[in-house]
Parts: C-alpha cells; structure tokens; sequence
C-alpha cells in the first residue's frame, strides 16, 4: 500500500502521539529510602514500609534494597521498564557507596574488581575504588556500630548483577565488612539530591537511555 507524503505525516503524527499518551500513562520515580524502611508496601509485623512515603497508585518497586540500605530506589508501572532495571542480562550499572571496616588494600580492590566467590559462584567483574574523601551524606538515623580503634573507609562499587546482599557479601569475603550501604545510581537515574524519604520523576530521557542500554546487549 502507498501512501501519499501527507498521509504518511500524519500517520507518523498520530503514532507519535499515541506513544506520548502511553508514556503519560505509566509513572517511574526515583525514591532516597530511608535505612529501617522495607522495600514493599505492606508488612504483617507493621515495620515502615513505602507506604509511609509514596502514595502515587499503581507503582512498585523495579528491585530491591534491603531494610538496613539505603539510598535510590526506583518505583514504576511500567513492568516492561522494571524488567528492563532488575533482569541482570541488561547488565544495567548500579553504583553503591559502602562504608567498610578498616581500609581495604590494593589486592581487597583487585578481588572485588575481578569477582569473588559467594557461595560457590564467582560475582562478575565490578567497579570498585576506594574514596579518599568521605562522601557527603546525611547522618543516618541509626549510627553504625563502631570498633574501637578500628578504622573505617568509603567504597564506591558498581555493579551490573544483583545477587541477594551481594555488596555485603562481597566486602566481607574480602575482609572488610559493610556498616553503611548507600546505592548512588541506577543505570542514568542519579539519587542527586533528593533527600531521605522524598522522591522525584525519572525523566523520559533517562528512562530512554535504560531502554538504549538493554537493546544493546
């Protein structure tokens, strides 16, 4: 079937504008959650939940972060999306920064970049460095446990896999065990500045570039 140079624009029109609609439709946002605070809406044994803080019907959390993590959590509607952010065949990055005992070495740096075993299975290569700066990050509400005269230092890991505590897991495999997990980044989506308990749209470029990232794997 041909179609003449006006039919074919305005087609293209109403496809466009049918996608914006869809677009419209579905609601993904970035969430700092809080450290206590469940990954889900509802608990039988009344622990905080999202519910405390989101009321935007229809969205649900694209992954996890555990109760005692905190830091960028992203809500959606869009399951295709969700699938997109948690499937680790997309391989989509997400950057923590772990607050470990003691200062982790070159050779701590080298195992977690190159993969550990847990469990009997090697975790795949990792970003990791170690900070010489603390990051800038509120007070959390519950201090960490300190040792006496046992020093603390901050590292920045990406992953592109999400094993159950995996950051956890793999510190402590290389001796430095995590006291304060804080995930910085989803794929393009940055928590930024949003603070603790609040959240803000994820744009519709950002959420592009998710789609981007998995089509080229």
């Amino acid at each position: 079937m041909i179609f003449s140079q006006e039919k074919r624009i305005s087609l293209l029109f109403a496809m466009e504008r049918q996608s914006d609609i869809l677009t419209e439709a579905l609601r993904t946002i970035a969430f700092n959650k809080p450290y206590g605070v469940l990954p889900c809406f509802t608990d039988p044994d009344g622990r905080s939940t999202l519910a405390d803080y989101v009321t935007i019907p229809g969205v649900y959390a694209a992954g996890r972060l555990d109760l005692d993590s905190e830091g960028l959590l992203l809500l959606t509607s869009d399951g295709t999306l969700a699938h997109h952010i948690t499937d680790p065949q997309h391989k989509l990055p997400k950057v923590y920064l772990a607050q470990v005992e003691r200062i982790p070495s070159e050779e701590a740096l080298e195992q977690l970049q190159q993969g550990v075993l847990l469990n009997g299975k090697k975790t795949r290569p990792a970003g990791a460095r170690l900070l010489l700066d603390d990051p800038l990050l509120p007070e959390r509400s519950v201090p960490i446990r300190f040792r006496k005269n046992v020093p603390t230092a901050w590292v920045e890991i990406t992953l592109r896999e999400g094993l159950n505590r995996q950051v956890r897991r793999m510190t402590a495999a290389v001796g430095h065990p995590t006291l304060r997990l804080v995930r910085v980044a989803i794929g393009p989506v940055l928590l930024g500045d949003i603070p603790s308990g609040q959240w803000r749209d994820v744009t519709s470029s950002a959420i592009r570039e998710i789609y981007e990232a998995a089509s080229r794997q």
